[in-house]
């Protein structure tokens, strides 16, 4: 009887760890299966976005990418210029100190060389405006938003698939009296 127990005890115990070995196997393929589709949709999305998959009507209205910084920008502070402004009926004048941010030491010196026509441009641009206009905060956005694109114009810097090496206008003071 002892002989007949022993067989019988172990062959049955075999096919449940085979059963339970093959369902651990399957259960393994398929989380790594699942694992490796879910990297590839998510991979494959985010490195559609990059190139630019987007439909056209959201690609125009998204704001264009820049470039991505390894150093830090370089900042030019421009000498304060002293401008009559445009009021009617009165005198009043205004200071404002402007700086560049630019990506760059050489894009500084190249900007550099334009420098007069710069702030010719500038000046121009600033005695046109009233008081009102220089201490509203849509008046200043919209001014260093027309000496960006002068200097970006000036120095034949302009955008070009959305990225200029002249990066932003920054004002340090506005003064008006």
């Amino acid at each position: 009887m002892a002989k007949a127990e022993a067989p019988a005890a172990g062959a049955e115990p075999a096919p449940p760890k085979s059963k339970k070995l093959l369902i651990i196997i399957v259960a393994l393929v398929v989380v790594l299966a699942a694992g490796g589709a879910a990297a590839f949709f998510l991979l494959s999305k985010s490195h559609g976005d990059e190139e630019g998959d987007q439909p056209p009507a959201k690609a125009e209205k998204a704001k264009p990418k820049k470039k991505e910084a390894a150093a830090p920008p370089t900042f030019m502070p421009l000498d304060a210029v002293v401008v009559n402004l445009a009021d009617p009926g009165t005198t009043r004048y205004a200071q404002v100190g402007i700086t560049l941010q630019v990506e760059d030491a050489k894009t500084a010196e190249e900007v550099k060389k334009f420098m007069p026509a710069i702030r010719n441009g500038i000046l121009m641009a600033i005695s046109r405006r009233t008081a009102d206009e220089l201490l509203s905060a849509e008046g200043k956005e919209k001014l260093a938003n027309e000496i960006l694109e002068l200097v970006q114009k000036t120095t034949g810097m302009e955008p070009y698939k959305g990225y200029s090496p002249v990066e932003a206008v920054l004002f340090s003071s506005v003064i008006v009296q």
